[in-house]
């Protein structure tokens, strides 16, 4: 590492991770987290970026491979995954992946890398959706782990406001990315990219919030595809 800040970001290899690694580039080091893909040593070598290929749900993997990181500066949480679906036919086995993947593999990073943004004060983003804000017929289990993703940076906000760490949750619409892909197949739409949010929107928003001066913490921001301009 070079003296600049460092950014671990996770789902780093594609989608909103990838555009938030490409604007904190020039500015960070960066640690890209996500699947070992080609995709992934990519963007690392498209950016000089350090790959970190870990399974997010593997408690003993991710631990190790935290073990190496003293000081962090930003962290921010753009992996998830989204199984749509009303109550009525959602397995177990879905429940659990969402919370596994969208929350619990969250809050154990978090709280492996404390110390190390406890002694950069740093800063923590979540990626969570207008899920974490309401839930609509057919989001029960996506909606709630966005619930629970809001509650707990709540929480974390507050529990390390006094080692000087800032928390923001970005609750974006609709974002043009292969997520939003799988999400329309599941709820049996069109896919109309120009109606949504742009990933590179989103991740000036996580810019803004990383980059306040320290009198200045963004706690959350919505952010929402503009109407189309009318004829």
């Amino acid at each position: 590492m070079d003296g600049r800040p460092i950014a671990l970001i996770t789902g780093g290899s594609r989608g909103v991770g990838a555009a938030v690694a490409r604007e904190l580039a020039s500015t960070h080091e960066l640690i890209l987290g996500g699947r070992e893909s080609t995709t992934l040593r990519a963007i690392c070598d498209e950016l000089g970026a350090r790959p970190w290929a870990v399974e997010l749900t593997d408690e003993r993997a991710v631990a190790e491979a935290v073990a190496g990181i003293d000081r962090l500066d930003v962290l921010v949480h753009s992996a998830g995954t989204a199984h749509l679906g009303r109550v009525a036919d959602l397995s177990v086995r879905q429940w659990r992946e969402s919370f596994e993947v969208n929350v619990t593999a969250v809050a154990h990073l978090t709280r492996l890398l404390l110390p190390a943004l406890r002694a950069s004060r740093g800063q923590v983003v979540l990626i969570n959706s207008g899920s974490g804000l309401r839930a609509n017929p057919g989001w029960g289990a996506y909606a709630a782990t966005k619930f629970a993703l809001r509650a707990f940076a709540d929480a974390l906000r507050q529990e390390e406001e006094g080692n000087g760490l800032r928390v923001t949750s970005v609750f974006p619409g609709r974002v043009d990315t292969d997520l939003q892909r799988s999400v329309r197949e599941q709820e049996g739409g069109a896919y109309e990219p120009e109606k949504y949010l742009n990933v590179a929107s989103v991740a000036r928003a996580v810019v803004t919030a990383v980059t306040a001066s320290r009198d200045a913490h963004f706690t959350e921001i919505v952010i929402r595809p503009a109407a189309p301009p009318t004829a």
